[in-house]
């Protein structure tokens, strides 16, 4: 299994980065949040998790190992695959979604495209305590200009995910002015993460 790649970042693209390793340029999927971190011509570590199928190899990548550990466990899940899993991730932080099992909040897997009201419930009832217990929630909220600088960036990202540009702002103002979405100062996957719960809730 390749547990983790380090090397020059060549290119970045909606779905996924290409980084120079020994020479060979490896594909890796990854989030919006992820890579929203990369930068091309700069060195970056993902911890990777390998999906072998009869007709493909995928590298997913993240940029901690928790939402690696994370994105292997829900797969275990009856119906859950690589790609939903990693929805899942792009949409909650690894412990919004032991939160969101813990409590089980349906309404809240439901945010993820793809997760229906069954599958929610089922994600609830297969994953049971395995995520493990999550953080303590941190307390205070960031700055709003802290995290106002990289509105463009988290714009650019959902638009590039599908959004309407105004519909993107929209979010991104809403989770600075007062959603109760946690988000850390400069923190781009933060915003990121908070902009696509607040999508995924007005699609709902």
């Amino acid at each position: 299994m390749i547990a983790s790649v380090t090397g020059t970042v060549q290119a970045v693209r909606l779905d996924a980065a290409v980084v120079e390793v020994g020479g060979v340029g490896m594909l890796v999927q990854a989030t919006p949040a992820t890579l929203a971190g990369l930068r091309v011509g700069q060195r970056a570590t993902l911890h990777t998790s390998l999906v072998v199928r009869e007709d493909s190899l995928t590298l997913f990548g993240f940029a901690e190992a928790d939402e690696r550990e994370v994105f292997e466990i829900v797969q275990t899940v009856s119906g859950v695959g690589p790609r939903l899993a990693l929805a899942m991730l792009a949409v909650h932080s690894p412990d919004g979604l032991r939160r969101a099992v813990a409590d089980e909040d349906y309404g809240a897997l439901q945010r993820v495209p793809g997760i229906g009201r069954k599958g929610a419930q089922r994600i609830v009832l297969e994953l049971g305590d395995r995520l493990g217990a999550p953080a303590p929630a941190a307390g205070g909220r960031a700055p709003v200009a802290a995290v106002g600088d990289h509105r463009d960036q988290v714009v650019e990202a959902l638009v590039g995910l599908g959004w309407q540009a105004r519909t993107a702002q929209e979010a991104v103002t809403t989770v600075l002015e007062g959603s109760t979405e946690p988000v850390g100062a400069g923190e781009v996957a933060g915003l990121l993460r908070a902009a696509l719960r607040t999508l995924g809730g007005a699609r709902g």
